[in-house]
């Protein structure tokens, strides 16, 4: 058997967190299923209203990253929004954020919404809708809450300020105080929250219908939703043509980066970098109950194994990063399909297996990560050609996929899951030992073993 050799990597560069969190804001657009650059665009859109209103440079810094990040939390209520509505919460989340507002609205939205991810039977489908409606403000309350305390932790964990944190849990206050978590009324609510929600609604009209009908929509919510000062401050903005241009611009990245306060540019080490790594790891694990702390396990076990096979120190600490994201992916897959107690059919398989293809391109954007995104990526790849998503086989998988592949499947044998209970450690190594010259490396199978009995 041939083993693609280990090679030291070069040193990650210095590189700006403004590039580094944009880039990865796009694993944010998949969870919430937004459009690719959704959390980017939201960034361009509250810069330039925060530019407008004249804000000093420490509050264009918070203002900045608690738009790239306002999404932080939004994995941590997906399966309860599966499990309640019975329907897609990738879908659900794209589909609820053009209702228009009014209840009337809000209630056609959820009665056609509702239990519709595979098809349920009419008394079905009536029970979900009454106890949505029956138990609504506390289902609402719940899943906000969910979402909000989750996303400032994160922030926290991020070392981002207490403003930015502040910004991220407030997101989906109103200014009339009609909103959550707290019902927060006016200038009680955090600029960059009601900064942060008026871009969110500008860029999924824009994107959705088109200027006119984002423009139409922050007026019409103006006084309500939005501080009318900024709803003037966002008129005002949408008067430059080029804001418009630059929104559609595909160099909006580079182009955003420029818009981070200079005065506040901060940028990542390695042991910045590792902090990251872990956040977003926290971000994948939160997307189902069954997968909590899986990132993590997969990664520990990863650079275990790498000591035990003599991986160099330098290398075991990149192999680690490369574990804790690769199932960044599946922030992609609706948890219909991640939490189901059955077996998959076809067309889920299709969309499960398409979580290594959206690994692939989420860490491809994140220029420091680059080089890790093929080898996360793979980790579903077998020796004999029949994994995906490229069927590659033997000498084509590296050495670290094939690290990440044995302890991705042991902690997915010895784990609780949504079809199964989890398994003796023994009982796992049996399954995964069977696999050895077909599914996975029997040098990687065996160091395994150790670490494990060693445990």
């Amino acid at each position: 058997m041939h083993h693609t050799p280990i090679q030291t990597p070069s040193r990650p560069k210095t590189i700006a967190l403004a590039e580094l969190v944009a880039a990865f804001s796009y694993a944010l657009d998949l969870a919430e299923g937004q459009p690719a650059g959704h959390c980017v665009r939201a960034c361009w859109i509250g810069s330039h209203i925060g530019r407008a209103l004249g804000l000093p440079a420490r509050n264009r810094d918070d203002l900045y990253y608690t738009l790239l990040l306002k999404d932080l939390g939004c994995s941590s209520n997906a399966a309860r929004i599966c499990e309640l509505y019975q329907a897609d919460d990738l879908a659900f989340k794209a589909g609820y954020k053009t209702v228009a507002t009014g209840l009337a609205a809000t209630i056609h939205f959820i009665a056609a919404r509702t239990a519709t991810a595979a098809p349920a039977p009419l008394h079905r489908r009536a029970a979900a809708i009454g106890n949505i409606f029956a138990n609504g403000d506390r289902i609402a309350q719940e899943l906000t809450v969910a979402r909000c305390t989750r996303g400032a932790d994160i922030a926290r964990s991020l070392r981002f300020s207490p403003a930015v944190s502040a910004g991220i849990y407030h997101l989906d206050e109103h200014w009339d105080g009609s909103g959550r978590p707290d019902a927060l009324r006016g200038d009680e609510i955090p600029l960059a929250s009601r900064i942060a929600l008026l871009a969110q609604v500008v860029d999924v009209f824009h994107t959705h219908a088109g200027r006119a009908a984002a423009i139409d929509e922050v007026r019409r919510r103006s006084g309500s939703w939005f501080d009318p000062a900024l709803t003037a401050a966002f008129a005002k903005v949408a008067e430059d043509e080029m804001f418009w241009t630059g929104l559609t611009s595909p160099f909006l990245d580079s182009r955003l980066v420029m818009l981070a306060p200079i005065e506040h540019l901060r940028n990542v080490d390695e042991d910045y970098l590792d902090d990251i790594a872990a956040a977003f790891g926290q971000v994948i694990d939160a997307k189902s109950a069954f997968t909590a702390g899986h990132s993590g396990r997969v990664a520990d076990l990863a650079a275990e194994i790498g000591d035990a096979m003599g991986v160099p120190v330098a290398r075991r600490r990149w192999l680690h990063r490369a574990a804790l994201l690769h199932d960044v992916g599946k922030l992609g897959v609706s948890n219909s399909i991640l939490d189901k107690p059955g077996p998959l059919d076809d067309r889920e398989w299709v969309k499960m297996r398409d979580h290594a293809v959206h690994t692939q391109a989420i860490l491809g954007r994140v220029g420091v990560l680059a080089d890790i995104a093929p080898v996360a990526a793979a980790h579903h790849e077998r020796l004999d050609g029949g994994g995906y998503p490229l069927g590659l086989k033997d000498h084509q998988i590296r050495r670290e996929t094939r690290i990440i592949t044995v302890c991705d499947y042991y902690d997915a044998l010895s784990s609780d899951r949504s079809y199964r209970a989890a398994m003796s450690p023994d009982d796992a190594l049996a399954i995964i030992t069977a696999d050895i010259g077909t599914a996975v490396d029997g040098d990687c199978v065996e160091a395994l073993r150790a670490v494990v009995r060693r445990a």
